[in-house]
């Protein structure tokens, strides 16, 4: 693993944990975050990792379909970080962070007998594109 690679990994580590906590605390994601993330995939850069932009097109149109089921920073989150991972890795990402997300939900109904409310998006799928990333970096040690 390159000086570039380590350094990507350390800056959208940051980036996703901050875009998390925002998450939490504000129930927005700022721009300038998504932002940061887009450009570290600059540091590994691929054209094919170009295709991962395209991870945030699902989000779009279940946002379109449902009012206030999806934000626009989710939305510009993933397809950021579906440009870091590239479309493959971004696509296992983004599955594993809606099934944290789910399991979360239906685990907090079940249990407490929660209400139904929406939840921050951020901390699930930045958790997937996180193990995504790290189980791709572990793959290129060995």
């Amino acid at each position: 693993m390159g000086a570039d690679s380590i350094a990507q990994a350390v800056l959208f580590f940051s980036l996703l944990l901050a875009a998390s906590l925002w998450d939490i605390q504000k129930r927005i994601i700022p721009d300038s975050l998504c932002f940061f993330i887009l450009l570290t995939g600059f540091l590994t850069f691929t054209s094919e990792k170009l295709f991962g932009i395209l991870l945030g097109l699902p989000l779009l149109i279940a946002a379109l379909l449902k009012e206030g089921g999806m934000g626009g920073g989710d939305i510009k989150l993933t397809a950021a970080s579906g440009f870091v991972l590239g479309f493959p890795l971004g696509i296992a990402g983004l599955i594993l962070g809606l099934c944290l997300v789910i399991l979360w939900y239906w685990g907090n109904r079940i249990v407490r007998k929660a209400e139904r409310k929406a939840l921050p998006m951020v901390p699930f799928l930045g958790a997937g594109f996180l193990c995504v990333y790290l189980f791709d970096a572990g793959e290129a040690f060995l």
